[in-house]
Parts: structure tokens; sequence; C-alpha cells
């Protein structure tokens, strides 16, 4: 008999609706094989749900939350074609129900998952006590016109694209996990800062999302080598992400990354339909997103803490419940 794990890998194959932050290859990566396990609900021999999950420990206890860089987890749903939408929350209902059903028996004591934006129905784990808070983030709709989405930038956007176009800045592809990690650290440490992950997390992501045809690092250069700005994206045939950028504050004036932001777009315009800045909730990263025409869009994080222990509770609120964005 097939394990749900098992199961899960084959519905993902088939189904392309499912985003790339719940593929296995990607969850394999960022959470290690051993450390998710996907809950599903099956009508007959068909899967009408899933509900991948990460596992981590802190003092022995196990908890689920949203693994590092992985924007949404959350339920995936089946829908009929052209479901009514009386008939689309009842299904909600029924099928989140069934999911939560299972997560509650496993020996768990907190929750927290990002849930895609096309989830726009909570309620039945608001019934079932969960809580929620709203994070968003910021998209271009359709990217396969690319003169439309550069219409839509703001002018200071545009005027910023004109200014780099006149300096003969090369775009490239696919620096190495190990040069693109470097030149971020270098980076933030101009900035004052320090990476906050490790070589080996981002050579896994780096490596799976090119062995699936699903990620690559995209660049900008001058005629003398220096290397103003890189971004490692990923993708599925709904969306684009931009997962990590570094950007060096040394050519900031030669506004270069706004050239390299369009031209990636422009590149993945033929592979995806969207293109997802990812979500911030800092003002200056909103300030900037919004002037790429793109639209905000919330979504939930949904959370619950099932431990009854006041101690453990506390211990939760202190050192488990932190959200990622």
């Amino acid at each position: 008999m097939r394990s749900q794990k098992d199961k899960y890998i084959q519905l993902c194959k088939a189904e392309d609706s499912i985003p790339i932050f719940s593929q296995p290859f990607w969850l394999n990566a960022v959470c290690g094989e051993k450390n998710w396990d996907v809950i599903l609900y099956e009508k007959g021999d068909k899967v009408m749900a899933s509900l991948p999950y990460y596992i981590k420990k802190i003092y022995g206890i196990s908890y689920v939350t949203q693994p590092r860089f992985t924007q949404i987890l959350g339920p995936w749903i089946k829908y009929p074609d052209n479901i009514k939408l009386e008939n689309k929350l009842s299904l909600e209902k029924e099928v989140m129900y069934a999911l939560i059903d299972q997560l509650e028996k496993f020996p768990i004591c907190f929750f927290q998952q990002n849930f895609s934006y096309k989830i726009t129905n909570w309620l039945p784990f608001y019934w079932r006590k969960y809580k929620q808070t709203t994070g968003y983030t910021y998209r271009i709709k359709d990217i396969s016109k690319i003169d439309d989405v550069l219409n839509n930038f703001h002018y200071s956007k545009q005027k910023n694209i004109k200014q780099a176009q006149k300096l003969n800045l090369i775009i490239g592809f696919d620096l190495t996990s190990r040069e693109f990690y470097d030149n971020h650290c270098l980076t933030l440490k101009k900035k004052g800062k320090i990476i906050s992950y490790s070589y080996n997390l981002f050579e896994k992501m780096y490596n799976t999302v090119y062995a699936n045809n699903a990620g690559r690092v995209i660049y900008i250069k001058d005629k003398e080598e220096n290397l103003h700005s890189a971004h490692f994206v990923i993708w599925d045939i709904n969306s684009a992400y931009d997962l990590i950028s570094t950007i060096d504050p040394d050519y900031m004036n030669c506004r270069s990354s706004t050239l390299l932001l369009l031209e990636i777009i422009r590149y993945l315009s033929d592979k995806t339909k969207s293109f997802d800045f990812e979500g911030s909730m800092i003002e200056a990263v909103e300030n900037s997103f919004n002037k790429f025409g793109t639209i905000q869009t919330p979504y939930f994080i949904i959370w619950k803490t099932y431990a009854k222990n006041p101690l453990l509770k506390l211990l939760i609120h202190l050192k488990l419940f932190k959200i990622q964005r």
C-alpha cells in the first residue's frame, strides 16, 4: 500500500496547479527529505486536497512551521470545473475540516503556515479555533506582453531603465551557487549586515531548481566585469518568484537593478504567467515594489497552539512563534 507521501509525489506530477513551494523536490531541499510529510483528502481513488507540512523540533517538542524561503504552503484543493460559489464554499468546508481532523491527530504542540493567496476562505480553520493574520505580496498578474509590463511601471522606474540602458551593461545567466552566495555576503557586509541563511541551504535550493528546470540566477555586470546585482528566481507554470537578490550598493546610482528586473521578466514571459516580487511588510520595500505596476495581494498566515500546559504555551510564544514571510 502506497504512503500518502508517495501518492502526493504522483499527484504533483499530474497537477500543474500545485505551486513550486509545495513540490516534493522543493520541500526536500528546504526541509530535508525526512522532515516533511503531507495530509491527503481522498474520495474513492481521487485525491481532492492536500496539505504538505514541515515538522521541526525544539527541546524535543514537535511543531509545524513554514520552511525558509517558502512563501506559501497550506491546502491545495481540486475544484471541479465550473463549480458554483455555494458549492465551492461547501467543498472548502468539507475538505478543510477533513485536513484539520488528520492534522490534529499528530503529536505536535503548534501549527503555523502561510496559505496561498488563492485560498480566500479560511473560515473552516477559524471555526476550529485557529487564528489568522494577513501578509502581503506584490504581483504582476500577466507578464506575457513585456511592453504592457513596462508601460505599467511608474515613471521613475522607466527613467531608471533608460538611464541604465545607456551604460552598455551585460545581462548574464548562471552564476554558480558559490559565486551568488559569496556576492550576497559581500553586498550585505557593505551595508553593515550579515547573511541570514547558510550556504548549504542555498546550494540545495539552487541545485534542485536547476535540476527541475524551475529556476536560474540572472545577473547584470558592466564591461569591467563588476557585478551590479543578481537575482535567484524560481518558477512554476503559473508564477515566477523573485526569491533572493544581491545588489551592490556601490552601483546603485547606475539604476542597473531596475533594468535587470525588466530583463528577468522578459526572460520569464514565455515560461510562466505572472511575476511575484515576494511578500514584505517593510515600508521601504513596499514603496519600491508598488512602482513596478504590481497588485498588492493579501494572503493568510494561520496558526494554532495545541498545548494545554501554561509553561509549554509560554515556551511556544517565546521560542516557536516566529512567523516566516
